[in-house]
């Protein structure tokens, strides 16, 4: 993770923004998407895919081709259609360039995936008028308000931590 400076004009949303984000989002880019299962955006892509959320998921990566069934664009100009929201797996250094991609399109929100902090892309993003979440996994947030987040990753229906007798 970056160590940069705080922000003069983006703060981070607190939870109840990021839910609302979330809710009004309908269409993921997940840009730097991996085909590769021990990677943390094919595990996440999994779990987009899947009917946990419902999301049109589109993958972004010029090096694949196919990803779970899905076609892979190489870039987020050649998408068919606008995403809501840009989930990116790529290092924070790549991070400003890919909020300028995001602006081109018209993308509403940009979210950098956990362990991903660049001030200088969040204040491109706020400036140009998107939402903006950083160093924040899409899967685990998403899981957190739709009640399927657990120890073990998915929702067990026990609302409390008493045995019950």
């Amino acid at each position: 993770m970056s160590t940069e400076p705080s922000s003069t004009t983006w703060s981070p949303p607190g939870a109840r923004r990021r839910k609302q984000i979330l809710e009004r989002t309908r269409t993921v880019a997940m840009v730097g998407a991996s085909s590769n299962p021990a990677r943390p955006s094919y595990f996440v892509a999994t779990y987009l895919l899947s009917s946990s959320a419902d999301f049109d998921v589109y993958f972004v990566n010029p090096r694949e081709t196919e990803i779970l069934g899905q076609p892979v664009y190489a870039s987020l100009a050649e998408l068919p259609v606008v995403p809501d929201l840009v989930d990116v797996f790529r290092r924070a250094e790549d991070l400003p360039a890919v909020a300028e991609e995001a602006i081109a399109v018209g993308a509403k929100a940009f979210w950098g995936q956990l362990g991903l902090m660049s001030i200088e892309a969040a204040e491109l993003a706020t400036a140009a008028g998107l939402e903006v979440v950083m160093d924040r996994c899409l899967k685990i947030e998403h899981a957190r308000f739709h009640g399927g987040l657990h120890l073990a990753g998915f929702d067990t229906g026990v609302l409390s931590a008493r045995r019950r007798r």
